[in-house]
Order: C-alpha cells, then sequence, then structure tokens
C-alpha cells in the first residue's frame, strides 16, 4: 500500500522533527524523547474526545449512547495511557521527577518545563489540532464515522507505538549509543505514526465522483 502525504500528515512530520533535532543539535537523552512521545498519546485521546462529541451530530439517538461511552473511553484509555506513562518515568526518568502512583498534571508539567519541552509538546499538539480541523471538521469525517469506531480508534496506532518507544528505550539504554539509538528510534516512531495517521484518514476520505 503506497502512503500519499496529506496536510495533516505533512504537519504531523514536521512537529516530529523537533525531537529529532534536539537529539542530533541539543543532545537530548532517552527521558525527554520518551516523555514527548508519551504526552502525544495524551494528546490523541484529548482530541479522539473532542471527535466522539462531534461524531453524527444529527442523530439525536445517539446522544444517549454518547453520555455513556464518552465516559467510558476517557476512563479506560485515561488508565492505559496513565499506566504507560508510570513505565516512562520510573524506569527512564531517572528519579528526576519521583511519582508515587500515576503521573499527576503538576509533575507532568513541572518535567515539559524542566526539560524545555513546552514547545515541542504544543507543536505536537498543534499538528493534531490541524487534523481534527482540516480532515475531520471541514473534510466532514464526523459524517462518515460512527461513535463506536471512534472508541477503538486510538489503540490501535497507540500500542503499537507503546511497545516501539518502551522497547526503543531500553535498546538505547543498552547499545549505550544514545544520539544514534534515539535518531533510529525517532525515525521509526515517525514511520510508523504518519503510515498509521494516513490509514486511519484514508478509510473515512470522502468518496470520489
Amino acid at each position: 500500500m503506497s502512503v500519499r502525504l496529506t496536510p495533516s500528515a505533512v504537519a504531523l512530520v514536521l512537529a516530529n522533527l523537533i525531537p529529532l533535532g534536539g537529539v542530533v543539535l541539543l543532545g537530548w537523552e532517552v527521558f525527554p524523547i520518551l516523555l514527548l512521545f508519551w504526552l502525544e498519546n495524551v494528546i490523541v485521546g484529548v482530541f479522539n474526545v473532542l471527535r466522539m462529541v462531534w461524531v453524527q451530530p444529527d442523530d439525536e439517538g445517539g446522544l444517549i449512547l454518547k453520555i455513556f461511552t464518552i465516559p467510558f473511553f476517557i476512563l479506560h484509555y485515561g488508565l492505559f495511557t496513565a499506566g504507560h506513562g508510570v513505565f516512562v518515568f520510573m524506569l527512564f526518568g531517572g528519579g528526576q521527577f519521583p511519582i508515587t502512583g500515576f503521573p499527576s498534571v503538576v509533575t507532568v508539567v513541572d518535567a515539559l518545563v524542566q526539560l524545555k519541552l513546552v514547545l515541542p509538546a504544543l507543536a505536537l499538539a498543534a499538528s493534531h489540532g490541524f487534523s481534527f480541523v482540516s480532515n475531520y471538521v471541514a473534510g466532514q469525517e464526523y459524517r462518515r464515522v460512527t461513535l463506536q469506531q471512534l472508541m477503538h480508534r486510538p489503540y490501535s496506532r497507540v500500542v503499537v507505538l507503546h511497545l516501539v518507544i518502551i522497547g526503543g528505550g531500553f535498546l538505547v539504554m543498552a547499545l549505550n549509543s544514545p544520539v544514534l539509538g534515539l535518531f533510529l528510534l525517532v525515525v521509526l516512531k515517525v514511520g510508523i505514526d504518519v503510515r498509521a495517521h494516513v490509514r486511519e484518514h484514508a478509510k473515512v476520505a470522502r468518496p470520489r465522483g
């Protein structure tokens, strides 16, 4: 299957060039990269909630289903992602940002500020926001997907990224070659992310003709 880069996919690639530049030019180590990629999974969940709220607005009967489905998704995906966050902080944080349970908002914000990751995090959020506006709203994807599809959509993409990020983090530490290892990790992550992004939106593309 060929991959055609859409404007939103290009925006995603450009946003990911920031951590790539951080590795090559600024000498970022494992934890800042993994923290940034983990935070992107949180961003994906936030925008998916917005999609679930927006989906099929003309279906009045679907409102009741949304009332039950959206809180369930927030709880389930939230616990899933928070669990991944525990691994990132405890295994790769080096005790710099200690946690006693799930990472709190204060701890995450403090880490982003101290590691100077606020702008890269905002860039990733902006790229997903651009996709939401251009594909979902302006492209009217919200009329061509269902609430049930959105309920499951993030997991296939995020599970793969979880495995790649955690496994890649251990590999980088084992090789003791942070620049090359992190460079390859970022490139691999971007490739998987972009391919998933393009395929995801191709499934609900506007019919031609």
